[in-house]
């Protein structure tokens, strides 16, 4: 969908692990659009570069690394928003990780750590910024889905299993909170090139498989999911929430491609 420039206007966005591919991404697409937006990771320097971007982009931003397993750390993350804002109309959440190893003997700790993350994360996000979204009768929240919401890929179950989370949490933070003005929605990015990914999907058979299953015959660029937030994040979904918005190249429509 392509949204005019002023689409988010007088808009304040945070997009919480947003200095580092997708969430970057998205980052930049929502200052294009008008919005002010803030960055924040866990990572001071990439803040920092990020701030820049979206400064010369000619918006405003905020400077402060937060952590989305210290809880503290997103209340001052809110509180400086606030302060510097007088608002937080749309959250992002975007922190996450992974890693890949047999299930059969997938260490409890590693377990516990991405689930940490990637779900209680976003809990921990939606909690802190809805609660002030809910105040004020108005708020967006786009949470970071994923092609394993719907289906499995080997040896990633821990990602899988916080993912599908992810899904019932929006869904649930929708039924409760869009009578009183806050939009719960996801996106679901099927494979998407990043930094982190390059290696492995150019040249293992993991990344062929995934190339082969995405009937476009190519990956996302990261970029290609701004429309997908910018609707979300605008008076546009006005009606939408508790949706999971795909944006797959057609990975979950693929059966057999030849």
């Amino acid at each position: 969908m392509n949204s005019p420039p002023s689409a988010l206007s007088n808009r304040v966005a945070v997009i919480i692990g947003g200095t580092s591919g997708i969430g970057r991404a998205l980052a930049l697409g929502l200052a294009a659009a008008g919005a002010d937006v803030f960055a924040s990771s866990r990572r001071a320097e990439q803040v920092e570069s990020t701030a820049r971007e979206i400064e010369s982009a000619g918006r405003r931003t905020l400077r402060i690394a937060c952590d989305v397993c210290d809880r503290g750390s997103l209340e001052e993350l809110l509180a400086r928003t606030l302060e510097s804002f007088g608002k937080a109309d749309i959250l992002v959440n975007c922190a996450g990780k992974t890693k890949r190893a047999p299930t059969i003997d997938f260490p409890e700790e590693s377990w516990r750590d991405i689930l940490e993350t990637n779900l209680t994360g976003t809990l921990r996000g939606c909690q802190i910024f809805g609660k002030h979204m809910l105040e004020r009768g108005y708020g967006r929240i786009i949470n970071i889905a994923s092609l394993t919401t719907f289906v499995a890929l080997t040896e990633v179950a821990a990602y899988a299993a916080s993912k599908a989370a992810v899904g019932a949490l929006t869904k649930s933070l929708a039924v409760e909170w869009s009578s009183r003005g806050v939009m719960v929605n996801a996106i679901a990015p099927g494979v998407f090139r990043t930094a982190l990914n390059s290696e492995l999907l150019d040249n293992t058979n993991r990344g062929r498989e995934l190339l082969a299953r995405t009937p476009m015959g190519r990956f996302g660029r990261a970029e290609e999911l701004v429309g997908a937030a910018v609707y979300l994040a605008s008076d546009a979904a006005s009606f939408t929430t508790g949706q999971i918005l795909v944006v797959d190249g057609g990975f979950l429509a693929s059966g057999v491609n030849q």
